[in-house]
């Protein structure tokens, strides 16, 4: 079966469901196809912690969160102040944590997308799930789906497909390829805003799951330091504290932590010089204040060092987790592939959105505002 939709947008992602609506609300008739038997699952999954919609900070230190200077022009369009609106316009209400972090007041994204997909059914797009991409057929587009093969010609298109993590969600980068052999120039996939693999001896396996607080993480030689929480688990270290870091330890820099940041090297060297001779280090560590799972990574980590090494202490891991475990990805389709309008230079008539885009951005709000942002901006223009 064949047809031709004014509109067509592959992925039903926040990317994809935000050109869908500038499309429609251009007045474009808008087929979504998603492969998935349901929209927006990653957009759920990370919501069933407390959906971080946006950051409310000045708009100067939000575009310095992202990879891409290229985004700027996007992100002044829909920024914090912009996603905020949107999410009140579609009646979810917002707040502001102590952090700047924004998060609907019921902390979950399924409210904020049935209350979207309501706003698009009213707006005549149309959803097709279990529709697969499965490539082009000359210069249409090929589908999988219930009712058999499918293809579609419609007059334009928006890509939203995702990166490569968390592929069982629908993000598997299945697309590059099909991209690629049509000269569209994708940069390597990356881990990005991911953890870090560790091999725990045994007696760590009564620590898994327990959050380090208040640490500062400082990546080595002499670089940055970010003073956040990470959590030890079974597979290593995970946790908003570490996720920043991802783009310079992919690199190779090395990463120690400082376990009280708030107390003098000296001073923590005067308080071991008044306790008893004799003392385990355990006992020591407890005394200094630390809590047991800090201490337990000094004794995994720095057994028989002087015990100042709380100040310092080095983290030995096996190097970033999988791919697939990452929450987002670095890499994707390059800035020199698009035009200022996110269409595809080697594609007239295709433009691209969210995290098949080559730009990484740290948790916090600022992933998934890229992603409206850049659907949005596609979505206008090829309403255009």
């Amino acid at each position: 079966m064949s047809e031709a939709p004014q509109a067509l947008v592959i992925g039903a992602g926040p990317a994809g469901l935000m050109a869908a609506e500038a499309l429609a609300s251009a007045g474009r008739a808008v087929v979504v196809a998603e492969a998935k038997p349901s929209p927006a699952r990653k957009f759920l999954m990370a919501g069933k912690s407390g959906l971080n919609l946006t950051k409310d900070e000045a708009l100067p230190a939000f575009l310095a969160a992202y990879s891409a200077d290229w985004l700027a022009p996007m992100l002044r369009a829909f920024g914090p102040d912009q996603a905020m609106a949107w999410a009140r316009g579609l009646g979810v209400e917002v707040f502001t944590g102590s952090s700047g972090r924004v998060f609907p007041l019921a902390m979950k994204g399924s409210p904020l997308l049935r209350a979207w997909l309501r706003r698009l059914e009213g707006m005549g797009v149309q959803l097709r799930s279990r529709w697969r991409w499965t490539g082009f057929d000359g210069a249409a587009f090929r589908f999988d789906t219930p009712e058999g093969m499918q293809i579609l010609r419609p007059g334009v298109t928006v890509l939203a497909l995702g990166g490569a993590s968390w592929s069982r969600l629908g993000s598997d980068g299945a697309w590059v390829p099909w991209l690629a052999e049509r000269g569209v120039e994708i940069a390597p996939w990356q881990p990005a805003n991911v953890g870090l693999r560790v091999d725990w001896s045994p007696h760590m396996a009564r620590h898994f799951g327990a959050p380090v607080k208040g640490a500062v993480l400082r990546l080595t030689p002499g670089q940055s330091e970010h003073r956040g929480e990470f959590v030890i688990s079974a597979r290593g270290l995970e946790g908003g504290g570490l996720y920043p870091l991802s783009p310079a330890l992919r690199e190779g820099a090395g990463l120690e932590l400082d376990l009280m940041p708030d107390v003098p090297e000296a001073e923590v060297q005067a308080r071991l010089d008044r306790m008893r001779p004799g003392e385990t280090a355990a006992n020591r560590l407890r005394k200094l204040g630390l809590a047991p799972v800090a201490a337990a990574l000094v004794m995994e980590w720095a057994k028989g060092h002087p015990l100042t090494v709380v100040k310092r202490l080095p983290v030995r891991h096996a190097g970033l987790r999988p791919l697939d475990e990452a929450i987002s990805v670095a890499g994707g389709i390059t800035a020199a592939a698009l035009s200022p309008d996110l269409e595809l230079r080697a594609l007239p008539g295709v433009f691209a959105a969210g995290e098949m885009l080559d730009w990484e951005a740290p948790t916090g709000g600022y992933l998934l505002t890229g992603c409206l942002a850049t659907g949005l901006w596609a979505g206008r223009a090829a309403a255009r």
